[in-house]
């Protein structure tokens, strides 16, 4: 399950925190982060999948 949520982090980032948590402060984290600059989205999505 864990490549199906890396592969949304890729194409959408906060689809897959979203997965991986839900609507907590990382989600609205990851999007702040994601308005900012793809990049830093999908690196804090796959941190976020790869620490749980």
């Amino acid at each position: 399950m864990d490549i199906i949520r890396i592969i949304f982090s890729i194409l959408l980032p906060p689809l897959g925190v979203f997965l991986q948590v839900g609507l907590g402060l990382h989600f609205w984290i990851n999007i702040l982060l994601t308005l900012f600059g793809y990049f830093p989205g999908v690196i804090h999505a796959i941190y976020i999948i790869a620490k749980k």
